[in-house]
């Protein structure tokens, strides 16, 4: 064992690219054409429709710049579209096309098959207690 196998931020880190790594195989296995941050952003638009680009990078926690190219390219697959807001002329509201529905619909049960693959093993405890704890790490380095 080295070092970096007690280090909990690396191996939450290495969790995350294997994640990423695991669910972008089936995607392009399925030639679904989209990346893995691609799907977070349709699946927090379809959850709420017509949310900011603003809100959607707050809510992603990605940065403004990278939400409006990847906006960009899921606008030009058909799978979502942006209006601008009236109250103020220089933000967007986006929303799913009915193709970014179906395609929500469609492969949705893929992800939730991933996510319990990923916990294959684990009970209900043990996941509220992993979740609260990675909370409390979150919180720790947010002050």
């Amino acid at each position: 064992m080295n070092a970096l196998d007690k280090v909990v931020l690396f191996q939450i880190d290495k969790t995350n690219k294997i994640a990423k790594i695991f669910s972008q195989r089936e995607f392009d296995q399925k030639k679904l054409g989209i990346t893995i941050d691609q799907w977070v952003l349709l699946k927090v638009i379809h959850e709420n429709e017509g949310i900011s680009q603003k809100d959607l990078a707050v809510i992603s926690y990605r940065d403004p710049a990278s939400i409006t190219r990847t906006l960009s390219l899921l606008e030009k697959k058909g799978l979502i579209f942006r209006r601008v807001i009236p109250e103020n002329k220089r933000q967007h509201e986006v929303f799913l096309s009915r193709t970014g529905k179906n395609f929500i619909d469609e492969h949705f049960p893929m992800v939730q098959r991933q996510r319990a693959q990923s916990l294959k093993g684990f009970t209900e405890q043990e996941i509220e207690q992993l979740c609260g704890m990675l909370k409390r790490m979150q919180k720790n380095l947010s002050e």
